[in-house]
């Protein structure tokens, strides 16, 4: 029998033989039989690219398909400059040559990336440009009724946020495209690739993760908190409209300050009813909140769609870059079964407190629980923005006025963040203050569920409590 027949018997055998068996083989064929290693470096070539092959094959087969094609809709991932406007459906009537409309989602593993809108030109033909960084496709359009249109491949060279840009570069018709979703087919499975899914609260997905700071208290000293203290700084720049930054939360309520509008701030107070709905206007009389003094420039009404309650605010121009402090107190009344809550607002660098508003909430006589703080927004069209603040000097006193500083709190997120929907959060802490950002599409992001200690300041508030103010 030749040589190479007579090897490639004995590979074959080998191949089918125990690995215990190889080093027996690999002696008497090669070692001891000269003539055979020419042969066997074509042979042994032979049996790695056919090894290969079944390998590389029975790793294709077992790749699950539906988990390479993402389909992304625009109504809780994308945004686009005014005129233009993104509603639940998507992008519907792209019509600015201005326009630009982008979206994000964000991946986990370096690799090439098929791109495809489902889009349609209600009217005539229609040319579009679609940018990923460096790259930019123009495609032509003419179809009127919604259908898949790919426009090519794209190499994404590290995991992070992926930024799509669409605009329209000429049009016959009266628009240029509308459009609903992006449609994305991977060529490596990624098991931790993010964006706002179909079927969720494109609402809550286009404002972004909410990130809280929690802050425990130590056994001895719990329901014993009648006074929490805290201040924030909001950094220049981070100061973004529907961004509430909120200092003082607890059990029944919250309070912090607000950007609503470009020339309006303001410092809101509210405290939840224990009477379960949305709508303030069927809590009973006996489950009311129910005012009991409030500052002179403070509104006074009350919320609903987060549960309901009592609210105040009083409207005004904090800066950002500087400190202002915040001091709630809870004051139980074991004998109506009632706490009432007083949250007093300090501009630091005048020295100066203002009172917001003193509520009293039935059905329960407690102190201060639950303490915490968070960074929100409330203003799904700027939720591809960054906001941030810094957490710090947070104190807690007892009725006695003994006062203990608070350095320990544990980083979370809301449902969003959880449902991995959205990952541009942040929380932590940098020297003696605590820290929290979120929205702006930023890479990097950092794990929920973390406990941070910060340095303390020792700065135990100074409050002179005769002298604050009453109206």
């Amino acid at each position: 029998m030749p040589i190479f027949q007579t090897f490639a018997l004995k590979l074959k055998h080998l191949f089918f033989l125990k690995a215990t068996n190889a080093s027996t083989f690999m002696k008497r064929y090669l070692c001891y039989n000269p003539m055979m290693k020419k042969t066997a470096i074509i042979c042994l070539s032979i049996l790695f690219i056919f090894i290969g092959n079944r390998a590389a094959i029975a790793q294709t087969v077992h790749i699950d398909a539906s988990k390479l094609r993402h389909v992304i809709p625009f109504g809780g991932n994308a945004w686009v400059n005014a005129p233009d406007t993104i509603t639940d459906e998507g992008l519907i009537g792209l019509r600015s040559i201005k326009s630009t409309c982008n979206i994000y989602f964000r991946v986990s593993v370096a690799q090439y990336l098929e791109l495809a809108l489902v889009v349609r030109a209600p009217q005539g033909n229609s040319t579009l440009l679609l940018s990923v960084g460096k790259n930019a496709i123009v495609k032509k359009i003419s179809n009127t009724r919604f259908d898949t249109v790919s426009f090519g491949k794209v190499h994404i060279s590290r995991p992070g946020y992926v930024k799509i840009s669409l605009k329209g570069i000429s049009k016959t018709g009266t628009v240029y495209a509308d459009v609903s979703d992006l449609v994305v087919t991977l060529q490596k499975p990624d098991n931790d690739i993010s964006y706002v899914a179909k079927g969720s609260s494109y609402h809550f997905g286009r404002r972004g993760p909410s990130v809280h700071l929690r802050y425990p208290v130590a056994a001895d000293k719990e329901n014993k908190v009648k006074w929490f203290y805290n201040e924030i700084i909001v950094p220049k720049g981070q100061d973004v409209i529907g961004s509430y930054f909120m200092a003082d939360g607890f059990g029944e309520g919250y309070f912090g300050m607000q950007v609503n509008s470009a020339t309006e701030r303001r410092v809101l107070f509210s405290v939840w009813s224990p009477f379960n709905t949305e709508d303030p206007k069927s809590i009973p009389d006996s489950m009311r909140i129910k005012l009991v003094k409030s500052g002179s420039n403070v509104h006074i009404g009350e919320f609903g769609n987060e549960g309901s309650g009592g609210q105040s605010y009083m409207r005004f121009p904090w800066k950002a870059g500087q400190a202002y402090a915040f001091l709630l107190s809870a004051e139980p009344d074991n004998a109506r079964h009632t706490t009432t809550y007083t949250a007093y607002f300090k501009d630091v660098a005048a020295d100066k407190w203002f009172l917001i508003a003193s509520f009293t909430r039935p059905q329960k006589a407690t102190y201060l629980t639950h303490l915490y703080s968070f960074v929100e927004n409330f203003e799904p069209d700027n939720g591809d923005k960054i906001r941030k603040a810094y957490f710090t000097n947070q104190w807690i006193g007892d009725s006695d006025n003994n006062w203990l500083e608070l350095t320990h709190a544990i980083y979370t997120g809301d449902a969003t963040a959880n449902a991995n929907y959205r990952k541009d959060y942040a929380g932590g802490k940098e020297g003696d203050k605590f820290f929290l950002q979120n929205g702006g599409f930023f890479d990097n992001y950092i794990q929920l569920k973390t406990p941070y200690d910060r340095k303390p300041t020792g700065k135990k508030p100074v409050i002179d409590f005769e002298k604050l103010p009453n109206k």
